[in-house]
């Protein structure tokens, strides 16, 4: 990709530009489907790509430029769950039953033609619910998943797997009700 060159690994402020034009959409839909929260997403994107500035010189181009900005911003969502405040907050706020909006992802899935699927995509467990988001919407192949998700090839497939076959019960479950 032509944002960064491979002999300074550097990045400039243009090249920020354009790497937040192409992928900012990707970052924080991503951001605000871990979160749940816009906020939580807009810091969580404005720190990916701050750390992707900083750190472009790690970026060995194994994987493509969106999977790296993607474990970016699952790390730091990570980072961002294991803090002892947010901890607090959230708890006080499951507490208080506080209800999310949809995501842009989700007002756009139940828009479109497949919104029957994807709700049952998002009534499944996070783990499950994230390999199929990543691997269905993103497009990540099975390497890039698994690189992601920090868990072995074999892992990736067998997730899917059973992600796959819990929204086909799902679906099924949804046939009978009609």
């Amino acid at each position: 990709m032509s944002i960064v060159t491979n002999e300074a690994a550097t990045m400039t402020a243009g090249a920020l530009q354009t790497l937040m034009e192409n992928y900012g959409d990707d970052v924080w839909n991503y951001a605000y489907y871990l979160t749940r929260s816009r906020s939580a997403a807009d810091d969580i994107a404005q720190e990916t790509f701050i750390r992707a500035y900083k750190y472009m010189n790690t970026f060995r181009g194994e994987a493509a430029v969106r999977t790296w900005l993607l474990q970016i911003t699952r790390n730091r969502w990570l980072s961002y769950r294991s803090s002892s405040f947010i901890r607090r907050v959230t708890l006080q706020e499951s507490a208080g039953g506080k209800s999310f909006s949809p995501s842009a992802e989700e007002v756009y899935m139940q828009q479109s033609l497949s919104s029957e699927v994807w709700k049952i995509v998002l009534q499944l467990p996070r783990k499950h619910r994230e390999v199929l988001m990543l691997y269905a919407h993103y497009g990540l192949s099975m390497e890039e998943l698994a690189g992601l998700l920090d868990i072995s090839l074999p892992a990736a497939k067998s997730r899917l797997h059973r992600a796959r076959q819990k929204a086909k019960e799902g679906w099924e479950k949804e046939l009978g009700k009609s």
